[in-house]
Formats: C-alpha cells, sequence, structure tokens
C-alpha cells in the first residue's frame, strides 16, 4: 500500500496518536498532556499511547493518574530533563523502537529534551503528522549566551522536522519567530485546557479551608502556586513581604509547592521572622487546587519564565484577583485596571503596591475576579484545547494526503 492510501486508511480509522513529554511531574504541561490524551481517548475513541520519563524530583507525579485514567504510558527510564549524552542517545533509541512499534499517525511531543528526541525520532521514521507544543520557551535571557544560543539552535533543527508547532500563547509564537526557529505561518496558537468547574465552584470551599488553615476572615491571604525553584520569583515575595507585613499586620502569604529551593526559603522565613505570616503548604494534588485557591484572597505569581501560567486563569475563574509579572503570555489573561496588576519582571516594589491596593480596596478585586472569570471560562476549558489539537492533527494528515 503506498503512503498516499495508508494516510487516507489512517484518518478514516481511528488515529493513533502519540505523546511524548519529558517528565510527568505536577505541572502544567504535564496536566496539559494529560488531559489532552484523556479526552483523546473519552470523546474521540482515539488510540493514545503516553510515552514519558520518570519523574524524578520533588515536583511530584501525574503517573498514577494517567493510569488511573486508563491513559497507556510507557515510562523510558533514560528520558532526562538534564542533557546528558549517554541518556540521550538511550532514550532516542528506545523513543524510535516505540515508533517503530506503535506506528502512530501522529506523533505529538511537549517539552524540550522529549521534544528534540521525539521530533527527531518520528521523522526519521516518516510519521505521517509531527506536532509540538511549546509550552514555555527553551531558551531564555537568564541562561548563559552560549546555552542560549545553542538550545535556540537545536529549536530551528527540531522545528524542520515536524509539519505544525502550537504555542500556548501568542507570546511564545512571536519570541520562537523572531528567534528564527520557525516561520510564522507554521504556529498555532491553543490556550492550555483545565477542568474549568472546579474552580467555578471553589467559593463553596471557602470557610472550611481557612478555618483548616487557621485563617480568620479579617486575614488577607496572598496565594502562590508554583514550584520552589529557580526563576519561579519566590524570593520577590519575601522582599514584598518586607514591605506589607509592617503595614498591614492582617496580611499573609500561602505557598503550594515543593522543589528544590525549599529548605532555603523555609530558612529565610524563620530569619526573618516571618514563619507566623508566610506557610508553606507542599505539593498539592491537582483536583485539591480549587480548595486552596478558595482561602486565598488575591493570587500572585511572580515567575520570570513561563508559557502562559495556569495558575493565572485558574485563579480568576475561582474569583481570585492576580498580580503577576509581565512576562511571556501573562497579558494574554492579565489585563491591568481589568482582570488584575501587571508588574515588569524583577519590580518586587510594584508587586508590592499591587497587592497593596488590593487589601485597601476589596471592591476592586471583586470587579477583577469577574471580568477574570468571563474572559476565561470558555477560552480555557480543556475540550475545547483538545478539539483544537485534534483539528491540527486532521489539516496535517489532509495536507500530508493531498501531497
Amino acid at each position: 500500500m503506498n503512503q498516499s492510501a495508508l494516510l487516507s486508511r489512517r484518518f478514516e480509522d481511528t488515529v493513533r496518536i502519540l505523546h511524548i513529554i519529558t517528565r510527568l511531574i505536577l505541572g502544567g504541561a504535564q496536566e496539559n498532556t494529560l488531559l489532552t490524551c484523556e479526552d483523546l481517548i473519552r470523546t474521540y475513541g482515539d488510540d493514545v499511547l503516553l510515552v514519558t520519563g520518570p519523574p524524578l524530583g520533588p515536583e511530584g507525579s501525574l503517573l498514577e493518574r494517567a493510569r488511573a485514567g486508563e491513559v497507556p504510558t510507557v515510562v523510558v527510564p533514560s528520558l532526562r530533563r538534564a542533557i546528558n549524552p549517554v541518556h540521550d542517545i538511550r532514550a532516542y533509541r528506545a523513543i524510535f523502537r516505540i515508533i517503530r512499534e506503535f506506528r502512530p499517525d501522529v506523533v505529538h511531543t511537549h517539552s524540550a529534551k522529549a521534544g528534540i528526541l521525539g521530533r527527531a525520532a518520528a521523522w526519521r521514521q516518516h510519521v505521517p503528522a509531527i506536532v509540538h507544543t511549546v509550552h514555555g520557551a527553551p531558551f531564555h535571557p537568564y541562561q548563559p549566551r552560549l546555552a542560549r544560543l545553542f538550545i535556540a539552535a537545536c529549536e530551528r533543527w527540531a522545528a524542520r522536522r515536524c509539519h505544525r508547532l502550537i504555542s500556548v500563547a501568542d507570546a511564545m509564537t512571536e519570541l520562537l519567530v523572531s528567534a528564527g526557529v520557525a516561520p510564522r505561518e507554521k504556529f498555532v496558537t491553543i490556550y492550555s485546557g483545565m477542568e474549568v468547574e472546579p474552580f467555578l465552584q471553589a467559593g463553596e470551599h471557602r470557610h472550611r479551608m481557612r478555618e483548616q488553615l487557621g485563617y480568620s476572615e479579617t486575614h488577607f491571604v496572598v496565594g502562590t502556586i508554583a514550584r520552589l525553584f529557580h526563576l519561579k520569583g519566590h524570593e520577590d515575595i519575601l522582599r514584598a513581604a518586607g514591605y506589607l507585613i509592617p503595614r498591614f499586620p492582617q496580611v499573609r502569604f500561602l505557598w503550594v509547592g515543593d522543589g528544590l529551593l525549599r529548605a532555603r526559603l523555609e530558612r529565610q522565613i524563620r530569619q526573618a521572622g516571618w514563619s507566623s505570616y508566610v506557610r508553606l503548604v507542599g505539593l498539592v494534588p491537582p483536583e485539591k487546587l480549587p480548595e486552596y485557591l478558595a482561602a486565598m484572597d488575591a493570587v500572585v505569581h511572580p515567575s520570570l519564565r513561563e508559557g502562559l501560567a495556569r495558575v493565572l486563569p485558574q485563579a480568576l475563574l475561582a474569583g481570585k484577583p492576580v498580580v503577576s509579572y509581565d512576562v511571556d503570555g501573562a497579558r494574554e489573561v492579565v489585563q491591568t485596571g481589568e482582570t488584575g496588576f501587571l508588574v515588569p519582571a524583577r519590580d518586587w516594589v510594584g508587586m508590592a503596591h499591587a497587592i497593596a491596593q488590593l487589601i485597601e480596596t476589596p471592591a476592586l478585586g471583586s470587579q477583577f475576579a469577574e471580568r477574570g472569570r468571563r474572559l476565561c471560562m470558555e477560552r480555557f476549558s480543556h475540550e475545547r484545547m483538545t478539539a483544537q489539537i485534534r483539528k491540527v492533527y486532521e489539516d496535517v494528515l489532509k495536507n500530508r494526503q493531498d501531497q
């Protein structure tokens, strides 16, 4: 059977889709990928296989959820985030074998390492449709220059070995186009979807969660949901806390997440004498996030690099105003004076002043959250995301069939 006939047969039948991601930790890209796989199986009846590396480190794991959701999953032990020639060669060979055995119609890659290795292996085997999602730019200004140039060159090489690139925000497309990774027409923006309803109903948990966490209704709780990792901005929150705590003794900070910097950050909190003001609750299962958001009065997200942080629409859906650094796709959700406050990256003073406005004017935060909720309700549903992603698959397969 020639390739044209094979493409036609496959498109008419169930589509076989292989997703590849470097780590299935608790994170936005990982939740996005898992929801996509679940929707493709349940809604479209597709034959899906998810390939991932081991979820090493303190950031938690979504492997059990994948298995509980009946997403067929293969763990490749050598697929790691860090560059290691021995591991990377083994991971490439393993991915190559999986593609050869599974014979997918579509290979969809996520994250930098899996994106490079997966696209290379799929291209070599002439997979009909190869798609890569840019969840966040793999190169950024905070890297050493040589590392940034090397990674950008790798991305340009890999972009020539796929048919479409999906960005989770228009800002990602602009960044990669300006870096010469691929022409603009190769990109499509599809916002990262989530289960919307639990966040819309978050308010039901407010009284119970605040009581459980030891907050009274007089406290103003500033929440942050992020890994305790480099470039996530927790140090800037502590600087802002130094401004806010003396002026607003009712302010409290609630951090959800874990990571490599936890011990250092806890030491800084103790040394400042703020243990009663800043609470770290560690990792929280994704399904519990609406409950913790319910306990918050505002959400601050001072990360220095993101695609489009899922916590921003999640907070707005839960009825919480947001303060975010103006990086990458944040402005596609946070509009200053409309849904929250955007401040320049690393401007912790501006962040502190924005939080102060929300403390002093509670009605302002309510207005922001209501506008943001209307914006996010449809845009960020996972059903819409998966429908758009599957349309990308269909378009690529049809175009390949017509060639």
